[in-house]
Parts: structure tokens; C-alpha cells; sequence
């Protein structure tokens, strides 16, 4: 049967054109080193995604519109977005396509409870379903098993949603110790109850990464930052396997991938029949409370 047409595709990571791309990643380039990453690219990882995707819809008037365009073209239904930006553009979608869009916060450990008071606010507001967090992203860095994470995952478990987290090499030019898939294993130890789903490939170490998702019953992987052709070997094998529960699309438009390729890759990606809606739509109902 392959890739079904009419599942009603959830994506855990989708975003919207902004005016100035530069500024979006400013909290990214700040703290790199090298002259391409601070003085030439728009887009921190511009060296690894050829589409310039970002670059051809910047500027655009109606952000909200452009991307709504492309999951309708698509068959996207749902699209899981940050709110409480300071452009105000999450909000406005949110506001005006509450049916398409499902809220989520994001959290930097280094704010400490002024942070998690923030993350509480968004939560009331909006109904946020989830919490991103990027260990290389915070200023000055923070590990995925720092204590200083700890008040986020507490939270997140109180109120019942899940943490979104980068793990695995960064695209950007940073450094990548503090997000080591092995730290995951500490974390599901201290917080058993936490639903965890990693975002951006966990690569090198995926081998690693399906071993603890057998292990720990609430972590979870997401495809997001990945060309559909470059999804890893052990993904794939552990989806078709064991794992049909615990994997989870994300694409990345509209930063590095557009929806156009992300899609009409993902027909040649060899997952199982049964796989197919599990990895499109339900698991990620499920992980967010919308079941």
C-alpha cells in the first residue's frame, strides 16, 4: 500500500516566514565563532540545506497564509507551532486557525522559575500542548541532564505535556557535548512519568537512541530537521519492528526543508503498512493529549 493519501498528517515542527531570518537566529549566531555562521548566513545552517526555503518566502506579508498554503497543498491538518514570540505571529495563527495549529512553548533552563512561571503563563493562555528546548542553543549551554533542566521536566509532568528536545550534533556551529543522546538515559531515570521526543535526528548516536526508546516507555523520536531520504537506517528498522509507536513526523518548513520535498520524499521511505498512520498522525495525537 505504501504512504497513504488521506491520514490527516500531523507535523510537530512547522513555522512561518519571518521578515528578517537573521534576527530569528540572532540567540544562535551570537554565540558562534566562525565568520560564515556570524557574518554571512541568514540561516545558521545554511552549509547543510540547499532549498532556501527560508530565504524564498521571507518577507512575506501574510506568514500565516503562506504556510497554510503549503499544509493544504499538502495534506498536512495539523500543525504544532511556538506561541508567545515576541513578532506575534504564532499568536495570530493560533488566534485565527485554532483547528490547524496546536500551541507550543518553549523553554531556556538558564531563565530558572522566571522561565518556568513564563512556561505556566503560556500554558493558561494558550493551552500550550508541548515544550521545545535546545540544549545548544542556551547561552551559556546547558545539558540535557543539567539540574538546571529539571524544573522544566517537573513542570511539563505536572501539567501533563511533553518536552520537545533537541539531541544528537547541531546543525548550527556550536558545541554538541550537551546534547549527547547518553544524558536522555539520566533524565527518564529521575523523571519516569516525562514524555520526551527528540527532534533533529539524534544522529550520530541512533543506535543509542533506539536502544533507551526500548528501555524507557515515555521517549519518543521525531523526524524534524530531516530530508525524508536522509531519515537513519536504525529509525526506520526500529519503526518497522518494535518501535511503529514511538516514531513521530516533524518536517522543517519553513526553515531548511520545504513541505514540497519533505512530502514527496517521504512516499519512497520504507515503512510498513500498519506503520504509516501511527508515524503521521496518531502517535503525535497521542504524545500531545489530543487523542
Amino acid at each position: 500500500m505504501g504512504m497513504p493519501k488521506d491520514v490527516g498528517v500531523v507535523d510537530t515542527m512547522v513555522g512561518f516566514p519571518h521578515p528578517d531570518m537573521k534576527e530569528v537566529y540572532r540567540f544562535i549566531t551570537r554565540q558562534t565563532k566562525d565568520t560564515e555562521s556570524k557574518e554571512e548566513f541568514d540561516f545558521p545552517v545554511e552549509y547543510m540545506f540547499k532549498d532556501g526555503t527560508g530565504k524564498a518566502v521571507e518577507g512575506s506579508e501574510d506568514p500565516v497564509g503562506v504556510t497554510l498554503r503549503e499544509m493544504d497543498l499538502w495534506g498536512i491538518e495539523k500543525g504544532l507551532i511556538g506561541v508567545g514570540d515576541p513578532a506575534g505571529i504564532g499568536d495570530q495563527a493560533l488566534k485565527l486557525h485554532p483547528d490547524r495549529f496546536i500551541p507550543s512553548s518553549s523553554a531556556d533552563p538558564n531563565d530558572g522559575m522566571k522561565g518556568i512561571r513564563r512556561l505556566v503563563r503560556e500554558y493558561e493562555t494558550y493551552g500550550v500542548r508541548a515544550v521545545g528546548v535546545f540544549p545548544a542553543g542556551t547561552f551559556p549551554q546547558v545539558p540535557i541532564n543539567d539540574k538546571k533542566m529539571y524544573p522544566i521536566y517537573a513542570k511539563c509532568v505536572e501539567l501533563g505535556i511533553p518536552v520537545f528536545c533537541c539531541a544528537g550534533i547541531p546543525g548550527p556551529r556550536l558545541k554538541a557535548a550537551c546534547q549527547h543522546v547518553e544524558l536522555i538515559d539520566e533524565v527518564m531515570f529521575d523523571f519516569p512519568d516525562l514524555t520526551f521526543v527528540t527532534r533533529h535526528g539524534c544522529e550520530p548516536w541512533t543506535e543509542l537512541a533506539v536502544k533507551l526508546m526500548l528501555k524507557w516507555p515515555g521517549l519518543h523520536y521525531s523526524t524534524s530537521a530531516f530530508a525524508p531520504k536522509y531519515y537513519p537506517e536504525d529509525i526506520v528498522n526500529y519503526a518497522n519492528t518494535r518501535g511503529a509507536e514511538k516514531i513521530i513526523f516533524a518536517g522543517y518548513f519553513p526553515m531548511g526543508l520545504s513541505i514540497e520535498r519533505v512530502m514527496t520524499e517521504l512516499r519512497h521511505v520504507g515503512f510498513k503498512d500498519e506503520v504509516w498512520p501511527k508515524f503521521l498522525r496518531t502517535n503525535a495525537l497521542r504524545v500531545l493529549g489530543l487523542e
